[in-house]
């Protein structure tokens, strides 16, 4: 019995878990059933109990919930051994000023630096710190943060990168790789919801590289669900890894429709990968 929790995936069983923390008699479905499909807005709560008592499992979130966040993700870069930016990790405020103090040195790292609070998406918490000035106003802002509960930032080295980013779409054994170039010059972010254009044509001897060293990297991780983000500088022969985003946008892969119907197909090889002879198919609503 394949068991799906996504609301538009159907199968043998079908359950919304969504706005509700899972139950006993989530529980009993996810024993009883051989293979188990999630959202990508999939709870910690519900992916733990699913991954203790289910085998197989699409997507494979262990990463996600292994190591959260930003600081996370660059914790798993450090310990995959992937090139990525020099980067200095704080869980809050005190354990910045602690370890500046200790390095007796004024700044964490030369300017231009670049500054991320742990969580946010579509670049909403990157900075580009070029002066002292914006440098403190984002400690007032991290000062404000923490009074509400949300704590940890990065600051990390700035690549100098033609204001172009690589953003490849693993879903399940398939890549999907455009670049995001950046009209403005007076904005360093290159994502497309800061004014960014999709190119799928430029530099396709970049996108091997990236796509390789993305190989290697999901075959030690297991992420089959995820876009990532890459830069590209003359600093280094080899792409930068920047960021996981589990949530990404649908617009480089030609909109939801077409990215369900990829996601579908991915998920029915899957299951053939698997031993299982179900195929499975879109909620037609």
């Amino acid at each position: 019995m394949i068991l799906s929790f996504h609301p538009l995936i159907c199968a043998d069983k079908n359950i919304l878990c969504a706005g509700r923390n899972p139950g006993e008699h989530d529980l009993e479905a996810i024993k009883q059933a051989d293979a188990v499909i999630l959202p990508i807005g999939c709870k910690k709560n519900l992916y733990e109990l699913v991954r203790k008592n289910c085998r197989d499992v699409f997507p494979n979130y262990d990463m996600r919930f292994d190591f959260p966040g930003k600081i996370g993700q660059i914790e798993l870069f450090r310990k995959m051994g992937v090139n990525h930016p020099d980067t200095k990790s704080y869980v809050d405020l005190e354990s910045f000023e602690l370890q500046l103090s200790h390095s007796g040195k004024k700044w964490p790292m030369d300017l231009p630096f670049v500054f991320k609070f742990d969580w946010g998406g579509e670049g909403e918490t990157v900075f580009l710190i070029r002066t002292i000035s914006d440098f403190s106003s984002l400690m007032e802002m991290a000062q404000r943060y923490e009074t509400t509960g949300q704590k940890g930032f990065l600051i990390q080295e700035w690549i100098p990168a033609d204001l172009k980013s690589l953003r490849t779409v693993v879903v399940g054994e398939r890549l999907y790789s455009y670049w995001r170039i950046q009209q403005h010059r007076n904005q360093f972010k290159t994502g497309l919801s800061s004014g960014a254009v999709i190119d799928y044509q430029s530099d396709p001897e970049l996108i091997k590289k990236a796509e390789h060293d993305l190989r290697l990297f999901m075959k030690k991780t297991k992420i089959n669900l995820a876009g990532f983000d890459f830069l590209f500088s003359p600093l280094s022969p080899k792409p930068y890894f920047i960021e996981i985003n589990y949530f990404f946008g649908r617009r480089g892969l030609g909109g939801s429709e077409k990215f369900y119907k990829i996601l579908i197909e991915e998920i029915n090889q899957w299951l053939k990968s698997s031993g299982f002879s179900h195929c499975l198919e879109l909620d037609p609503h």
